[in-house]
């Protein structure tokens, strides 16, 4: 086969990056002058894997990094988590506090006290002349599960504002919506443990092999040691998780809502559904809510038969029937799914139809049987999912809309009762709006890059560059295009410089120990955040914090006046272990591997009359839910003919900023390009390697082509990481009315040769 120059680069740098490792642990083997002379317990960076590592560190600096052989990822790392080190120690830093006089203006260094008396400033002064909602935080799935929880708690108890929302807004709001919608409670039930149980895995929207490769090494490995593991995947683009597939289901983009009820309609019509665990554990719902019965579920299914979605997909027939009684008959069936579930104007509803497969068939709450949504970023199940730092949520669980909820919170904060706002504050793009329109007069962006990662980019810099703002950014890396719109830059203690707490996709918990010091002028996010809400007039009491640890405890002590239970998790167990699931109550306790199964799940009392308790529902029992096949918000037609989506590759990781500083990766994959189907490139006569034009209703860029048989006809692919072409500048703003989540997988667009 011959081997393209992309390959060929990216075989090297793996080879680089492996060469650096021995043995199955990935073992870090550094020369012998920098042979560590102690490994430090950490959590990977990047994805919500939420691999296990441990730092080398010798003379105070880290110099190896090797997997942690105790935790869920059992010491092995991808080619990215391998090659972290060099992020690390990476000399291209924000080491200054630094700061514009005017908008726009050059930036110039200040001293810490200067920046925290000034941005205090801008923020008390907007709260005191246009209300609480005129100031707001945009934070990450890469900040400590103890910056999320503070800044959550500034702004909501001490500012009263809701306007607290974050870059999980844009990849996990939808898995949100599905578990909530479905069983009352969000997060998995299952584990990655998991994989090593199922004999059927049906993966929908997940590149996992690029995305999450430490994962699908595992389910490789299962794959490879027990010959009859089947696997799904659905995905327009023939992937390398594709290859190892034995059904790959190559549909239409925007019409797996119809895949899935067709599959539902198969089951039925086969007699695979489980019709005891169904009358036991399951209630139907229609699409505006109102309850239903299995009769009127099975009814509304009949505009889904086969040939009638084979249509609307675009492919064959039989594969709908594969599909179902693959799915059905497996012992055990495990559904994974990522952002081609979630970034939809329907993606809640794309993550009802995964709940309801398992529903009907019961494969669910069993060793091997789950529906699991993979996770983007290493914090933000546990930093902002579980902590409730978006708009509409409150911690562990809890709704602003709920007056309850409030007044749990308020009780539990100290602050007075009703005293909290029950306005749910402003979703990513509509804060993005707000600021445009100075609705929002201050804003801190942490540890995220939205004037790289946000869709419809041209408005968003628009907004971000209005001279009625004032913008804050908490950012370790000076490259990051949202520094351009920053008129206040404070720079962070980076990852393992501090100590704090990562809560990955499997519901675990691990702490990241400090290792190395922060270079000078980097300081903890928890110690900024503190003395800037003194200074801004929050009451002393709510912030009484003197570090990440502390902040922890009262996390950890909130989490036990509910199901989320993690009160067994004490600061110095979590050093002890490599990570710990919830619920996990007390400190003996093992931490829970299936939630809501009688005598799995601390919360469902042993002596329940059901071995099985979807506790977050009032009646005990899951939602199936009738979902309609919708399109996208933007559908090709004869002036932009063709669908275009964007994509994950395995040498990056979001906005590039901590990627691109490791050669090696750079090398693999150095800018940005489009994905072009053979047959339609012969079409076009478009040339592998030719610049060509993407044109989508918002702006053009031009890129080199990829000329291949990934995508399908009709479908072009772009990846986002590259800041010199922002091709988040393509994509529509569009957001599921449910979620709030934009739809980056879908629009409509049209290509030339340059």
């Amino acid at each position: 086969m011959q081997m393209t120059r992309r390959d060929f680069l990216r075989s090297a740098a793996m080879s680089a990056a492996l060469a650096a490792v021995a043995g199955p642990a990935g073992v870090a083997r550094a020369a012998d002058a920098n042979t560590p002379e102690t490994w430090v317990k950490g959590v990977c960076r990047y994805c919500g894997t939420g691999c296990g590592v441990l730092v080398g560190v010798k003379n105070g600096k880290a110099v190896a990094i090797k997997g942690d052989p105790n935790n869920h990822n059992q010491g092995f790392l991808c080619l990215k988590g391998a090659l972290l080190i060099p992020v690390l120690n990476s000399p291209d830093r924000v080491t200054k506090p630094m700061i514009r006089r005017t908008k726009g203006g050059q930036l110039e260094a200040v001293t810490w006290d200067e920046a925290l008396d000034v941005m205090a400033r801008k923020f008390r002064g907007a709260i005191d002349a246009h209300g609480p909602d005129a100031v707001a935080w945009y934070g990450s799935g890469q900040c400590l599960t103890e910056e999320s929880y503070l800044a959550n708690k500034i702004f909501k108890a001490g500012f009263k504002t809701n306007n607290v929302d974050g870059n999980p807004r844009l990849c996990m709001a939808s898995a949100v919506g599905g578990y909530t919608t479905a069983f009352g409670k969000d997060e998995p039930m299952g584990t990655y443990a998991d994989i090593d149980r199922a004999s059927t895995f049906f993966i929908i929207g997940s590149n996992t092999s690029e995305a999450h490769p430490v994962l699908f090494r595992r389910i490789a490995r299962r794959k490879q040691s027990e010959p009859g593991v089947k696997i799904i995947v659905a995905d327009p683009r023939r992937t390398n998780t594709s290859r190892i597939a034995d059904l790959h289901i190559a549909f239409r983009p925007g019409t797996d809502l119809a895949l899935m009820n067709g599959m539902a309609w198969v089951i039925f019509h086969e007699e695979l559904d489980n019709p005891r665990f169904v009358s036991r554990y399951v209630s139907f719902k229609t699409t505006d809510g109102k309850d239903a019965t299995l009769d009127d579920y099975r009814a509304f299914l009949e505009d889904y038969t086969p040939d009638k979605v084979a249509k609307i997909c675009e492919i064959p027939e039989k594969q709908i029937w594969e599909a179902a009684r693959l799915f059905a008959e497996s012992p055990a069936t495990m559904s994974l799914w990522c952002m081609g579930i979630n970034q939809r104007i329907r993606g809640v509803w794309a993550n009802n139809l995964i709940h309801n497969l398992h529903l009907i068939t019961g494969q669910i709450c069993r060793p091997g049987a789950t529906p699991f949504s993979l996770t983007g970023q290493p914090n933000a199940c546990g930093g902002v999912r579980d902590t409730g730092s978006l708009s509409h949520l409150l911690p562990a669980g809890r709704v602003v809309a709920n007056k309850e909820h409030r007044n749990q919170m308020e009780e539990f904060w100290g602050i007075p009762k009703n005293s909290m706002s029950p306005k749910v504050g402003y979703h990513t793009v509509a804060l993005f709006e707000a600021l445009g329109k100075a609705d929002v007069k201050a804003l801190i962006i942490c540890e995220t890059n939205p004037a790289h990662t946000l869709p419809n980019l041209n408005k968003v810099h628009k907004a971000m560059s209005n001279p009625d703002t004032f913008i804050t950014v908490i950012e370790a890396f000076p490259d990051a295009v949202t520094l351009q719109y920053a008129d206040l830059i404070l720079p962070p203690a980076f990852w393992c410089e501090r100590d704090g707490t990562y809560g990955c996709g499997e519901r675990r918990y691990s702490l990241i120990e400090k290792a190395v010091e922060p270079p000078a002028g980097c300081r903890p996010t928890v110690n900024t955040l503190v003395e800037f809400a003194k200074r801004a007039g929050v009451d002393p009491k709510l912030v009484n914090f003197r570090n990440s640890a502390d902040v922890w405890d009262e996390w950890r002590r909130l989490s036990t006046l509910g199901p989320y239970n993690f009160g067994g998790m004490t600061r110095e167990r979590l050093k002890r272990e490599s990570g710990l699931i919830w619920p996990c109550p007390t400190e003996s306790h093992p931490g829970t591997n299936l939630r809501y199964v009688r005598g799995e799940d601390p919360n469902v009392p042993l002596d329940h009359p059901n071995k099985i308790w979807f506790y977050g529902n009032p009646d005990g029992k899951a939602r199936v839910w009738m979902r309609p096949y919708k399109g996208a918000a933007e559908e090709p037609d004869k002036d932009y003919p063709l669908y275009l989506t964007s994509m994950r590759v395995i040498d990056h990781w979001h906005s590039a900023t901590m990627t691109g500083k490791v050669p090696e990766l750079l090398k693999a994959n150095p800018g940005a390009f489009v994905e072009v189907n053979t047959e339609d490139a012969r079409r076009m006569n478009i040339k592998n390697g030719d610049q060509v034009v993407v044109e989508t209703r918002r702006d053009a860029l031009t890129l080199p082509a990829h000329v291949n048989d990934t995508c399908k006809s009709g479908l072009i692919a772009v990846p986002f990481f590259d800041k010199k072409k922002l091709v988040n500048k393509l994509f529509l703003d569009a957001t599921d009315p449910a979620s709030r989540e934009p739809e980056y997988k879908i629009c409509a667009a049209r290509l030339r040769k340059a």
